[in-house]
């Protein structure tokens, strides 16, 4: 008959499951390869690079000096996959995400709100899920990187492109961001614990907030149909004086309505000439957006004379180029070494990617490698993202997918027989009709290279923290919110540089709404289901109050901004928000350093004899 094991035993038979892999610091450096193969979260902590095994196994620290070398090799490492990043962000997110926009008739809000909202902010999802047994409070991680979205990359996009916001649409949203934030945040601080309706209704928030969107363009579409008809029927009138003034009238309330479509625009080449006070405190400067004649620059390298597959091969090989000729030109020396550096990862990205945008010359059509794009790229989204699902924690993910492959040879054997419908029904010279559903595996195939070098660069941060014993609660309240928000940062300042500054804009409310009400909620449901202690009293940690009063604090100053100044973002207001978040940085430090006391509740204290 098995006896019982008592805790302490117990403890020792799942030590290696349960110790933490940065427990190897305190360890002496000749051991520490033992004690880095046997952990279990020295596998568990890991996204691409094994840095605790390369440090201490393959590279073998034997003092400190080594070990802070390394780190700031890892830290130059963790900038490459910025530029990775970077590049897939601009490159190839922001078209797709236009492409996309477009094609389901969205206008720029809803197209900021749900597609780039959803994009940008799932990644924390997914992480808080894949450490759903942890004792990590995720409403305190959530509302930093909340904080960090709303503040800076609000910031940023004001500062970058100024530009007159939707004020109806805009005070709604940050009215739903403080509602839900608000809800989460009541039934957290209440000693009982959360109750399966309360979770619907947390839900439902976000449900609400999408439903209130999608009916709203609905309704102005429909206003619009309206209007457009009273106005054809006036004009048919006769000339009168009264008549003038009911279309005079119209028109100015249709011009109000001009952004219930996305349309896309040509990239802007202008630069401004002011001083920098002029230039952060002026109004912006109005400009009128040229929209991209589409159906020219599919149709520019279209010649009925020359067969289906002229320059067939020379296109496909003259598009493998990881450098281009004119950057290499441009660039000087440190430029050059970074194109040099970048180049395999580009590589990546154009065998990997497919490329659709309606600014390029045949929308960025390249026959044959689109052709493989349709081969590659569903395989190895499958086989990704089906290793990341199903690899056991103490498993290298990527080595795993060996067990996987079988997955992409089945969605190989679906995609071929499209490759070759591809060959013999398109042209070389002009992209054909269903060009469009290239933009669904570019969307795929970006989102799993971001959640990467996002998830690569937090790991980094880990890394680097845990070796310089800095406190983990403080990294996820100040730095690891500015990792994990990385992917969503570059997106956001893509969009705005594009001209599209109302959808980045919106995905940086929407985005919050997203990580604060369905992340917390999702997490702790999930614990929930898996009989997990409820640990919702301490979902703050010792800096969610003080993010939390933060963010409240910076969205009403964001509602009385817009207000007062008639609803133009001015890049002193973008200055104003990133100034917040700086302020809120410097509280986190003294709270920290035991300066000064955070937000929240302090612990009673027994007295130890009797009542005093």
């Amino acid at each position: 008959m098995a006896t019982k094991l008592n805790p302490l035993d117990d403890e020792f038979t799942f030590f290696w499951e349960r110790v933490s892999c940065f427990v190897a610091r305190e360890i002496m450096y000749e051991d520490k390869c033992d004690f880095v193969r046997r952990a279990v979260d020295c596998n568990r902590s890991t996204n691409v690079v094994p840095y605790m095994f390369l440090m201490s196994c393959k590279l073998q620290c034997i003092n400190a000096f080594q070990e802070h070398c390394l780190l700031a090799l890892f830290v130059t490492m963790s900038f490459m996959m910025l530029a990775l990043l970077m590049h897939v962000v601009y490159s190839y997110y922001g078209p797709a995400l236009k492409t996309v926009s477009k094609l389901i008739h969205m206008n720029e809000h809803l197209a900021g709100v749900t597609i780039l909202a959803f994009g940008n902010s799932s990644a924390d999802l997914f992480v808080h899920l894949a450490n759903v047994r942890s004792k990590v409070p995720v409403f305190s991680a959530s509302i930093c990187s909340a904080l960090f979205v709303a503040m800076v990359s609000g910031g940023l996009v004001c500062y970058i492109n100024p530009f007159r916001m939707d004020g109806f649409e805009t005070v709604r949203d940050i009215l739903f961001l403080i509602f839900g934030m608000s809800l989460v945040n009541f039934y957290l601080l209440r000693p009982m614990e959360v109750s399966a309706m309360e979770f619907v209704g947390m839900f439902m928030v976000y449900f609400l907030y999408i439903l209130v969107n999608i009916l709203d363009l609905y309704l102005m579409r429909r206003e619009i149909t309206i209007l457009k008809a009273k106005i054809e029927k006036l004009e048919e009138n006769d000339y009168s004086f009264e008549n003038e003034v009911k279309l005079y009238s119209l028109r100015r309330t249709l011009d109000r309505f001009q952004d219930h479509k996305l349309q896309i625009y040509e990239k802007r080449n202008s630069r401004v000439s002011l001083n920098i006070m002029d230039f952060a405190t002026k109004r912006m400067a109005t400009y009128k957006r040229v929209s991209v004649n589409m159906e020219k620059n599919r149709n520019i390298m279209y010649d009925i004379r020359r067969g289906k597959n002229h320059r067939l091969l020379k296109d496909f090989l003259l598009e493998l180029r990881a450098i281009k000729c004119s950057d290499w030109r441009k660039a000087n020396m440190i430029g050059r070494a970074l194109l040099i550096a970048k180049a395999p990862l580009v590589l990546i990205c154009i065998l990997y990617i497919p490329l659709v945008d309606y600014e390029m010359k045949k929308h960025g059509w390249k026959k044959l490698l689109n052709i493989l794009h349709v081969v590659v790229n569903p395989s190895i989204s499958v086989m990704v993202f089906s290793s990341l699902l199903t690899t056991p924690s103490d498993k290298l993910w990527y080595i795993e997918m060996k067990n996987d492959y079988k997955y992409g040879v089945y969605t190989i054997m679906i995609t071929m027989p499209f490759a070759v419908v591809i060959y013999y029904t398109s042209r070389t010279d002009r992209p054909p009709r269903y060009h469009w559903a290239f933009a669904i595996m570019n969307l795929t195939g970006c989102m799993i290279l971001i959640y990467v070098c996002a998830t690569e660069i937090d790991r980094v941060m880990a890394v680097v923290s845990r070796n310089l014993e800095l406190d983990e609660e403080f990294m996820s309240a100040s730095v690891k919110s500015w990792t994990n928000n990385l992917g969503t940062v570059v997106a956001n300042t893509a969009m705005a540089m594009y001209g599209y500054p109302k959808m980045a804009y919106a995905s940086a409310i929407g985005g919050p709404i997203f990580t604060l009400v369905m992340s917390p909620s999702i997490v702790l449901f999930v614990r929930k289901m898996l009989n997990e202690p409820d640990e919702s009293s301490t979902e703050f940690g010792d800096y969610g109050h003080n993010a939390f009063y933060f963010l409240l604090f910076g969205l009403l100053c964001t509602l009385l901004w817009t207000t007062t100044l008639g609803f133009f973002a001015r890049r002193s207001m973008g200055i104003f928000s990133i100034t917040l978040y700086v302020i809120y940085i410097i509280y986190t430090k003294l709270i920290h350093a035991g300066v000064i006391h955070s937000f929240g509740y302090d612990r009673r204290l027994k007295a130890a004899f009797g009542n005093l």
